[in-house]
């Protein structure tokens, strides 16, 4: 399997947003380069707020304008905080797919304090410089898709302000072994509780078969796994203690033998 290093998310303060995502970079139609890319939105006018949304996951897909005939082919930032800005940044690898004219575009995952999710989406672009392979289901949607514009929004805040699990959910709760195609996905890391209760103890999934290579095994098809967002979150406060003072007298002259 591949593994990819993202860079790390930098974002900046751009005024007080009051609407959720519009994708304003890369621009509908845009031609970027393969390896960093610059992520950038604003205010689109319909609720929720942003101030109403906590963190957020950035993917890049290609395909279709439909989950049956799109591929998400790697996270381009992960636990995102609205509160930062409307800035991001990620790495875009050379063979992760092939060059299909206004294929891509941006898939955003932001998590709502009141619970639920709105999920939104950039305008198509395209990216030079790609050497790998696309999966034949992104290609025949990719094709299938007039135009640049990408799929409507989902607001699941409006609309169930308790749905904690995206419309695609399902498919982190498949077996690892059971998934196909280039991405796989994994559930969400749990949280260890504050005390182990547990007297007895079983596996969390159970066991999957394997099989001893006895010659060599061609190349691994699976190029990344996503894992479900954390919506775990904690929240810290200053210590505003004084700091106690060094050491003096006997003590401090024993130290200073190691000063350099």
């Amino acid at each position: 399997m591949r593994s990819f290093t993202l860079l790390p998310l930098t974002a900046a303060l751009v005024g007080k947003a009051f609407a959720d995502v519009k994708f304003t970079k890369p621009a509908a139609g845009a031609s970027i380069n393969v390896g960093t890319i610059s992520i950038e939105w604003q205010d689109s006018g319909d609720s929720p707020s942003l101030d109403d949304l906590t963190t957020y996951e950035i993917q890049l897909i290609q395909g279709g304008n439909d989950g049956t005939n799109s591929v998400p082919l790697t996270v381009l930032s992960t636990k995102g905080s609205h509160t930062a800005g409307t800035k991001a940044q990620g790495t875009i690898p050379v063979g992760i797919a092939e060059e299909i004219k206004n294929s891509f575009y941006l898939k955003m995952q932001s998590v709502a304090k009141e619970g639920g999710q709105v999920i939104n989406y950039s305008s198509r672009f395209s990216i030079k410089g790609l050497a790998g392979t696309s999966p034949d289901t992104a290609i025949a949607g990719a094709k299938s898709v007039t135009g640049t514009a990408g799929p409507d929004t989902q607001n699941q805040v409006a609309n169930n302000a308790g749905a904690a699990v995206p419309a695609d959910g399902d498919v982190f709760n498949m077996a690892y072994a059971d998934q196909t195609g280039p991405t796989r996905y994994a559930p969400m890391q749990g949280i260890p509780p504050t005390k182990i209760t547990a007297k007895n103890y079983t596996p969390l999934h159970p066991t999957s078969s394997f099989s001893i290579a006895k010659t060599f095994l061609p190349i691994a098809k699976i190029q990344t796994t996503i894992t479900q967002s954390q919506t775990f979150s904690v929240s810290s406060m200053e210590n505003t203690a004084a700091p106690q003072a060094g050491p003096s007298g006997d003590m401090q002259r024993f130290l200073n033998r190691w000063k350099d």
